[in-house]
């Protein structure tokens, strides 16, 4: 049984199809990438699981605008396509948006503390922290330092670990590369195999093709809102076609 899995997923703004009959499942161990062209409905996937979408809809409901909700996503088995995002918070799944930042004028504990505001352990949340320094030996070197100081690469780091602060069974990131430069891509995609090895799958929409295609188990293409392929980094790049249309690449 996937430990996510996301079935028929459609999203729509008003008229604007954003998601059309997606299916993503994530499986316990695995990495899993969502590749695509800007547009595609790549971070609209996570918003989605994550029950972003739904609170949208409920908050302009009855507005101007209308939100379409559409699939059933299960997560460890129950359905959370009904659920507040706090629930399923809750729950284990651990979104990090895309372009997230610290706050700035917090210190990078105080940054990570926040993240553990569901937490009512007090030696659960000391752990965690313990955890979260152990992964990112910088942060801990940083514990006391203004987030907002901290170079891009660093900020994204800690917005990382703030994510693992309570109970992440499954961590989902939103282009975690986003305007890094090549070398502190290559630092953060360390960081997201130190992740994956201390036991925390991943569902990780990414840009970096050829780095998310490298450490993903699995990948998705997407494309006007639909899945177009599924597969490893090798058997997708092997397909002429998808890399000319699809991948930007030739």
């Amino acid at each position: 049984m996937p430990l996510l899995e996301a079935k028929g997923l459609g999203v729509r703004y008003d008229k604007a199809v954003i998601l059309a009959d997606v299916t993503v499942t994530v499986n316990e161990g695995e990495i899993v990438g969502v590749v695509g062209p800007n547009g595609a409905g790549k971070s609209t996937v996570l918003r989605a699981v994550s029950g972003l979408v739904a609170f949208e809809r409920t908050l302009l409901r009855g507005t101007r605008g209308e939100i379409a909700l559409e699939g059933e996503i299960r997560f460890a088995g129950e359905r959370i396509d009904g659920l507040e995002p706090h629930e399923i918070r809750r729950r284990g799944l651990a979104l990090c948006p895309g372009r997230q930042r610290p706050f700035r004028d917090l210190t990078v504990l105080e940054n990570l503390m926040a993240g553990a505001y569901l937490s009512r352990s007090a030696a659960a949340t000391r752990e965690r922290l313990e955890r979260c320094f152990a992964l990112f030996p910088r942060l801990a070197e940083r514990a006391n330092q203004l987030a907002g100081t901290l170079s891009g690469g660093e900020q994204q780091m800690l917005a990382m670990a703030r994510a693992l602060m309570y109970d992440a069974k499954l961590l989902a990131l939103d282009e975690p590369s986003i305007g890094l430069a090549p070398k502190v891509r290559e630092e953060v995609f360390a960081s997201i195999e130190r992740i994956h090895a201390a036991g925390v799958p991943l569902l990780v929409v990414e840009q970096e093709v050829g780095q998310i295609f490298r450490i993903a188990h699995r990948n998705y293409v997407l494309s006007q809102g639909r899945v177009w392929a599924e597969g490893t980094g090798t058997q997708l790049m092997a397909d002429e076609s998808l890399r000319a249309c699809y991948l930007g690449m030739l």
